[in-house]
């Protein structure tokens, strides 16, 4: 019941890269096979620093990922940047590498917005996924991680992707990059950086002169989200979280 309520509520998210795919009539066993194929790259992309393959498993220009510590990245470009500034991928550990976690299986369901899945992540979480089946094969046109707390917080794919509208102007960067303890600046996000603690939902937007906002959100009667506060942080008094 619940992998069935979180993908319908990915599908309600109705994102940008929806309209550009043709949803399939049917998802055949084969086709479910090579989008568990699709997920097990990831996995082993991600996990060896293999950051321009890991780019390729997402649809060109819009394929996207989310998280609430990440934003929304999208694009090939930012794909990249992201993995390459991963802990593993700065510092690898020292000694044998860790063997490689096996491949969450990914549970696919078929719905008139396009095909979505569902990859349990045990204490970690879960994925949710969009898929479009290419010329080359089955990618990702959105992938988004949802934590436990964030879970427990009642977020989702379709209330993060609500949060970041909501909170979203024209005075955003793009995205932000800070500076390790080398000096050297790295990807850390891009949009709405999302975070929970004690049940609360906060964000915090980088704007292009250099400040941000920290906010505070909750939901309406109606369901809708809003700000609870809205504090401008300017530049030099920022603290990367």
């Amino acid at each position: 019941m619940l992998k069935r309520f979180l993908v319908q509520a990915i599908a309600v998210t109705s994102c940008s890269m929806c309209a550009a795919a043709q949803s399939p009539q049917s998802v055949t066993a084969q086709d479910k096979t090579e989008i568990q194929g699709l997920v097990a790259a990831y996995a082993r992309t991600l996990g060896s620093c293999a950051a321009n393959e890991y780019a390729d498993l997402f649809i060109p220009v819009t394929g996207s990922f989310a998280s609430g510590f990440r934003g929304h990245v999208v694009g090939r470009e930012r794909l990249i940047a992201m993995v390459q500034s991963e802990r593993q991928c700065i510092a690898p550990p020292q000694g044998a590498a860790p063997a490689p976690r096996p491949a969450p299986t990914v549970v696919v369901e078929v719905t008139p917005a396009g095909v979505f899945g569902i990859a349990d992540l045990g204490g970690a979480g879960h994925y949710e996924d969009e898929y479009v089946k290419t010329p080359k094969g089955w990618r990702f046109a959105a992938r988004t991680v949802i934590t436990p707390a964030e879970q427990a917080a009642g977020l989702n794919a379709h209330e993060m992707a609500a949060i970041r509208r909501l909170a979203s102007g024209p005075d955003d960067a793009d995205d932000f990059w800070a500076a390790g303890q080398d000096g050297v600046k790295r990807f850390r996000s891009a949009g709405v950086v999302i975070l929970v603690s004690a049940g609360q939902v906060t964000g915090r937007v980088y704007l292009k002169d250099g400040g941000h906002y920290d906010d505070v959100y909750e939901k309406n009667p109606q369901g809708q989200w809003r700000f609870k506060t809205r504090a401008y942080v300017a530049d030099g008094a920022a603290k990367t979280p």
